[in-house]
């Protein structure tokens, strides 16, 4: 799930971007000159997007971790567990 929301903002990002290059180009700059004005824009976004995504990840990482750690305790977690590949139970 985080990976998902990861690249969602990666692509959000990367579409801000072209459509601010595309602005300035039309406007009149040149490619380059667009592309550096359109990159200082989305520098805050970046920072803030940034944010976001450990805002998402860290509850995802200790649930995570409270999860094998109750696995732990239960006794679940071991080489002696009931395995099942391809639909046949192994031990």
């Amino acid at each position: 799930m985080a990976l998902t929301i990861a690249v969602g903002f990666v692509v959000d990002d990367a579409i801000v971007m072209l459509e601010n290059i595309t602005r300035y180009i039309e406007e009149g700059e040149k490619p380059l000159a667009a592309a550096f004005k359109g990159a200082s824009e989305i520098g805050f976004t970046i920072v803030s997007i940034s944010i976001s995504l450990v805002a998402v990840l860290i509850p995802l990482l200790l649930m995570a971790a409270s999860s094998d750690a109750c696995s732990r305790i239960r006794g679940d977690a071991g080489d002696d567990d009931l395995r099942v590949d391809g639909g046949i139970a192994d031990r």
